[in-house]
């Protein structure tokens, strides 16, 4: 169903409830089909955060299938760098309640340290991100989405948000995922396996050492809204880098030891055949920290 031409409604204002239970405190962000709150849980007695599909994207069934398979997802999952939630609701709209983090996104961390994180912090957070990850396969599912603006790091922790384009191994349409991000498979359609997931790690890492990622879409694409092979939003086209090039070597933009810059390019082959699992990556990873630094979380100060 093609997004209606309305124009969108406002947020909802703070001390509205949006479900039982729960107020808000302030809007957080509006996405091309969610708004994100601050809330306030009267029975935890704590801050959280509410997710709910946008007042003029309601009628959009398989949005609001999205939101609740997420929430449903997140609910049962129980992983120490995974987002949790709490709970969810089907009426009178869907609506998803997650803990609420402190700490920064990666992506925001990118842009406001001053200088590119320590090598040493680079390989810590690729560990977490393959931990996760790792669960998430063993659970029967592929993120698809793994970038910086999906991990958030606090007190040398990091955790991975955001499961809503997430499936099952298996055959998928073109573009799902977030389009300078995509692997070639992802962006092509076809058969997805965990490979993707791996390329994912490995293009977070890059960003992460140099500040910048292998491919650009040529246009405001590079942070844009995930898609799920179920629509175009923001009518993007099908044009995509990682499908010409291969990723220029992350040792063309910053200087990394030698075995984390070895990592860091074998996640972005373009064939999935070739990039490591899942464990050899968070091997090879942890093979670069010093031994007094292994399963040391990563910091945020750069």
């Amino acid at each position: 169903m093609s997004r209606t031409t309305a124009r969108p409604s406002p947020p909802l204002a703070p001390g509205t409830k949006p479900g039982p239970g729960y107020e808000v405190l302030a809007h957080l962000a509006r996405t091309g089909w969610l708004d994100i709150y601050d809330a306030w849980s009267e029975e935890r007695d704590c801050r959280c955060v509410v997710k709910v599909v946008r007042p003029d994207r309601h009628h959009e069934e398989q949005l609001r299938e999205r939101l609740l398979r997420e929430g449903h997802w997140l609910r049962t999952f129980t992983h120490p760098h995974l987002v949790r939630a709490y709970e969810t609701f089907e009426t009178p709209e869907p609506l998803v309640v997650l803990e609420s983090l402190t700490g920064e996104t990666v992506a925001h961390l990118i842009h406001r340290l001053p200088r590119r994180p320590a090598a040493t912090d680079i390989a810590v957070l690729g560990v977490h991100l393959c931990s996760a990850i790792h669960y998430l396969h063993g659970q029967g599912l592929l993120h698809l989405d793994l970038k910086p603006s999906n991990v958030v790091v606090d007190c040398r922790h990091a955790k991975v948000l955001d499961l809503s384009v997430a499936r099952a191994p298996g055959g998928a349409p073109p573009g799902i995922g977030t389009h300078c991000y995509l692997a070639p498979e992802q962006a092509r359609g076809g058969r997805l396996t965990a490979a993707a997931d791996v390329w994912g790690v490995g293009v977070t890492l890059y960003e992460v050492a140099s500040g910048d990622v292998p491919f650009h879409s040529g246009d405001t694409m590079d942070e844009g809204e995930a898609m799920d092979g179920t629509g175009d939003p923001d009518g993007r086209d099908d044009w995509y880098p990682q499908l010409e090039e291969p990723a220029p070597p992350i040792g063309s933009r910053r200087r990394l030891p030698h075995g984390l810059a070895a990592a860091i390019d074998s996640c972005l082959r373009p064939d999935p055949a070739a990039r490591p699992t899942v464990p050899e990556l968070a091997a090879a990873l942890d093979a670069t920290l010093p031994l007094q630094r292994r399963q040391v979380s990563p910091s945020t100060d750069g």
